[in-house]
């Protein structure tokens, strides 16, 4: 399997009319048992594995073209094509499919069958062949005619195909054409128009190799500006021979790849802008042009690679400081149009490729050419650096690594990436775009690589955050010093939205790295500034920076936010919304939703110690008073340390029932009580750290408001009912210190629980008597007592000191004695 003569690459015509390649491997003809025939079998190179199992159909028409490729339709719209390494194993295969199919191997295209009448398709075999008029000026309409009327048998097509090329007939229309054009015969021209129009759709390599020679090509394009639907002929000759220049910007002095240049700009010419577009039943025929285009520049890339003189000198001009701006910018075009060429190369070849071009040393060319003024250089350079980052983005961590020890941070290649990104002079930003989707792909902990003795991530993270990152920051710590953005017009707002975005990707992928420059350099308060800007969209984009970093559940995180009282900007966003339905109202809903939803802890009580009197009102959805029902269960617990043992003991004991039945029945009981909750109102001692804003509630103030209020119904209300709150309850008796310089410095053991954050702006409890005895009575008698889920691990940890008190006996009218 090693022989180089059967070493093919195999390729698919896919739905836009390009080849794709399927992968390399070495063809071999064997009898397939399942097939029922002969068939051909290309196996992988890498693994063995079969990329292709083709039965050679009796029906099925094989071409050969340009001695080393087959191509043929397996089905409607499925064209295959073998591409061999030598023309030798091309010639092997084509005489196994040739003598399967009973052919001269000689030809380049068997003939095919197709459903026709039996009475037509007698007709076309009995005949001989076709016999074409004399090339005469007379002839023409009878030519132009019989061409036509070939072109919808398949058979008749092939007939006409081997009879201009067995008998010359292209060379003596296109003399004539100069014969018509001298003479100005309108008529005759039109003629040769739909004649050389039909000979292209009887795609056929053969007749192309003959239209598309040196001496042939621009007649050719003559006969095709003489369209007779157009009242003036087109100047297409005209338009590559004075204005479309071939600028040689480096000598190439191979005649053959010069001329394989210049034929496929023409071809490529003729395919996009002389030929009229073709109609449905036509698009099929055209499939050998574009496979006659496709290895043109296979052939081009190859020749090219292989030239070492060549590329020597092409990378010399580029970085050489004597290049004039005019000629680099030659340079830099033919270099992005040679990348773009390479696109067509399978990926071994590509592999290779890109190879050739690093040890070149297109990178630090690249960084030169990255600084220079003009626009349209830099755009190129650009589009080549994209290349590059697609192809192989740990090849360019490598080498801007090895730079940073070397130059300063200024000129990294990197930085200068982010400061074309943020300096793009377009209203749309199309450049920036670019740019930043490159950046992500070089951050992408994704495609790094990690081997035995280094880790990309950790070593390009820890470069990236030390050399770039605050080139990337710079816009956005620049536009957020005070309490809304200095400069909030579309193109400035539209940039800062690209840097969040990627910050937000920073958040979801480099943990410890983002996280330590957030916290360190403040950049969520400066991020949340943009909540202000009057442009949705980016204020959109601060949320969903917030949405990210709260989503992490991490509590480093969580009292940074506490700490600096980051909810301030979200809240005030919310009321500036005022009742607007629209994506601001349901993002900063749906955050405080899932902080609920979520049970932390930590942020659900700064939310509600700080901004309740702001949110109270809000009623629409149910968000903010499960907030507030979330804060008084975790109050109620952390106030009655008695409560979770005495759940524990029941848990324990025979009391314990199924996990679903419980939840069932605190559903209820959470249901039933829920009047009782909203009227009651948690007592919480004001943090000395809290900011004297006038829209934040007094608590100490509302909650002998209500309590006046309670007394007054006391008298009216059944003693026995309970409630949740446990705070307010005639039912539940607890001594409360009503001083409101409530110590704030040590919060009691019982106030804290796992994961809490010990900072100042999650105030303890005040001081309290002596541990009370729990119970809970109602109206009919002992109920049990919550199974709250979220303090499991809670309970589980203070099980064994618990266990060791006492537990009083529960009558049937117990109360909380204080």
């Amino acid at each position: 399997m090693t022989d180089t003569r059967r070493r093919v690459k195999v390729y698919t015509l896919n739905e836009d009319r390009q080849w794709d390649d399927r992968g390399t491997g070495h063809v071999s003809s064997a009898y397939v048992e399942r097939l029922k025939g002969m068939s051909l079998l290309v196996r992988a190179e890498s693994d063995g594995s079969l990329l292709l199992e083709s039965k050679i159909n009796p029906n099925t028409a094989y071409q050969k073209q340009q001695d080393t490729l087959i191509v043929w339709s397996e089905a409607e719209n499925y064209d295959l094509a073998l591409s061999f390494q030598e023309k030798a194993g091309c010639d092997e295969i084509w005489e196994k499919i040739c003598q399967v199919q009973g052919k001269d191997p000689s030809v380049d295209i068997t003939q095919e069958l197709i459903d026709e009448s039996e009475e037509e398709r007698f007709d076309d075999m009995s005949s001989p062949g076709l016999e074409l008029p004399p090339c005469e000026l007379s002839r023409l309409e009878e030519v132009a005619e019989l061409v036509a009327s070939s072109l919808p048998s398949p058979l008749r097509r092939e007939k006409l195909a081997l009879a201009l090329e067995n008998e010359g007939y292209i060379r003596k229309l296109l003399e004539l054409f100069r014969v018509c054009e001298d003479l100005e015969n309108r008529e005759g021209l039109h003629h040769l128009y739909d004649i050389i129009k039909g000979i292209f759709l009887l795609n056929r390599t053969a007749l192309f190799e003959v239209m598309f020679s040196e001496e042939c090509i621009m007649d050719v394009i003559g006969c095709l500006e003489f369209d007779p639907s157009l009242p003036q002929p087109r100047r297409h000759r005209e338009f590559l021979t004075t204005t479309a220049r071939f600028k040689e910007v480096i000598p190439i002095s191979d005649p053959e790849l010069r001329q394989k240049i210049h034929q496929t700009y023409r071809v490529q010419y003729i395919q996009d802008m002389v030929l009229p577009t073709p109609s449905v039943f036509e698009e099929n025929m055209l499939s050998t042009l574009h496979s006659f285009i496709f290895f043109n520049k296979v052939e081009i890339v190859g020749m090219l690679q292989d030239d070492e003189k060549f590329l020597t000198e092409l990378f010399a001009q580029l970085t050489d400081e004597a290049t004039d701006d005019d000629k680099r910018h030659e340079l830099v075009n033919f270099l992005k149009e040679f990348c773009a060429f390479s696109q067509t190369l399978q990926p071994q070849n590509r592999d290779a490729f890109f190879k050739t071009l690093s040890n070149m040393g297109i990178l630090p060319a690249l960084e030169v050419i990255l600084g220079m003024d003009d626009v349209q250089v830099r755009g190129a350079a650009t589009d080549i650096f994209s290349y590059l980052v697609e192809y192989n983005p740990s090849m360019v961590r490598e080498f801007v690594m090895q730079e940073s020890q070397q130059n300063d941070d200024d000129i990294l290649l990197i930085n200068l990436i982010i400061e074309h990104m943020i300096c793009d002079t377009d209203p749309e930003l199309g450049g920036a775009v670019q740019l930043m989707g490159l950046l992500r792909t070089l951050v992408d902990p994704e495609n790094m690589l990690a081997t035995a003795n280094k880790t990309e991530k950790t070593e390009f993270l820890s470069f990236f955050y030390k050399h770039c990152m605050h080139v990337l920051s710079a816009p956005l710590l620049a536009n957020t010093t005070e309490e809304k953005p200095s400069k909030d017009d579309f193109q400035t707002c539209q940039l800062l939205a690209l840097i969040v975005e990627l910050l937000t990707f920073c958040v979801e992928h480099h943990t410890y790295h983002i996280k330590n420059y957030i916290i360190n350099k403040d950049i969520l308060r400066r991020v949340l500034v943009l909540t202000a800007s009057q442009h949705a969209f980016l204020a959109l984009c601060a949320l969903r920076f917030m949405r990210k970093i709260i989503g992490l559940k991490d509590e480093f995180y969580n009292r940074y936010i506490m700490r600096n009282f980051l909810f301030e900007p979200v809240v005030k966003a919310f009321l500036n919304n005022g009742s607007r339905y629209n994506l601001i109202n349901s993002a900063i809903i749906e955050m405080f939703e899932y902080v609920r939803v979520e049970d932390v802890k930590s942020l659900t009580a700064h939310i509600i110690e700080n901004y309740w009197k702001a949110l109270e009102d809000v009623d629409y959805v149910q968000t903010f008073k499960g907030l507030k029902l979330r804060y008084e269960q975790q109050r109620e617990r952390q106030d009655n340390p008695k409560l979770d043992s005495m759940r524990s003991i029941l848990r324990n004991h025979r009391f314990r029932r199924d996990a679903r039945t419980l939840e069932d029945e605190e559903e209820m009981w959470f249901n039933t009580d829920e009047e009782d909750l909203e009227d009651g109102e948690a007592v919480v001692p004001p943090s000395d750290k809290m900011k004297s804003d006038e829209d934040l509630m007094d608590p100490i103030s509302k909650f002998m408001e209500r309590k006046k209020l309670k007394d007054s119904e006391e008298k009216e209300v059944p003693t026995g009912k309970a409630s949740l709150s446990g705070r307010q309850s005639p039912s539940f008796k607890l001594s409360f210190s009503s001083s409101p310089k409530a110590s704030l410095s040590s919060p009691p053991a019982a106030s804290l629980h796992p994961g809490s954050p010990g900072s100042p702006s999650s105030p303890g409890t005040g001081a309290r008597s002596s541990p009370p005895m729990t119970a809970v009575t109602t109206k009919g008698g002992l109920v049990g007592l919550v199974d709250y889920p979220d303090d499991d691990e809670e309970d589980e940890d203070e099980e064994d000191a618990d266990s060791k008190e006492e537990s009083p006996p529960l009558s049937k009218k117990s109360k909380l004695s204080s």
